[in-house]
């Protein structure tokens, strides 16, 4: 443990300036916080989806939305499609892993909703197979990535990227912007009612 202390240091040193990155540029927060909050307005519901880490952020999110995040409003209308075992395995084994999150969005994404993708790599092919087809399906979609954003930041309406080669730093950092995402949306929410 002699270099711990060395290593405490350059992990919080490089989420901070990751974090300083993401400050830089708050408009992409904002682009998504308002197209969320515009779904909202019109009836539309908010679908999230990632892998492993990526997966729980997604739940994450439904959670804070649905429940609360920091306010006491209305149950907001989000749902992460990472959560049923059921559907999950058998879209995988009768379709195709890449097409777990794309089946999902055919059923139940709607022109003027929102699919919010969240991705460290930019590249999981069923990612990317999700917003083409939340796209052709008149969603408006978000992309939340890390490295260079791949073809998830590239294929999105609205892109949010953390410019890191390393997973745990770019969850890091997008943990915080969901929070602020979360935060925005419901602060807007608030002040509708």
């Amino acid at each position: 443990m002699a270099d711990g202390i060395g290593r405490v240091r350059a992990t919080i040193d490089e989420t901070m300036a990751l974090h300083a990155t993401a400050k830089a540029d708050p408009q992409p927060a904002l682009d998504a916080a308002a197209a969320i909050v515009e779904a909202f307005g019109r009836g539309g519901k908010l679908l999230l989806f990632g892998n492993g880490g990526s997966a729980a952020d997604a739940q994450h999110v439904a959670c804070e939305l649905v429940s609360r995040f920091t306010r006491e409003r209305q149950a907001l209308p989000a749902i992460a499609l990472t959560t049923d075992t059921s559907i999950l395995t058998a879209i995988s084994n009768d379709n195709a892993f890449d097409r777990v999150f794309a089946r999902q969005i055919e059923a139940l994404g709607r022109q003027g909703d929102v699919a919010l993708a969240i991705s460290t790599s930019g590249r999981s092919p069923n990612v990317v197979e999700a917003l083409k087809t939340a796209r052709a399906g008149g969603l408006t979609t978000i992309a939340l990535t890390g490295r260079d954003g791949g073809p998830a930041g590239a294929g999105a309406d609205i892109h949010i990227n953390v410019p890191s080669e390393s997973t745990p730093r770019v969850q890091e950092v997008h943990l915080t912007l969901l929070h602020v995402i979360c935060d925005l949306v419901e602060s807007a929410w608030v002040d509708r009612s």
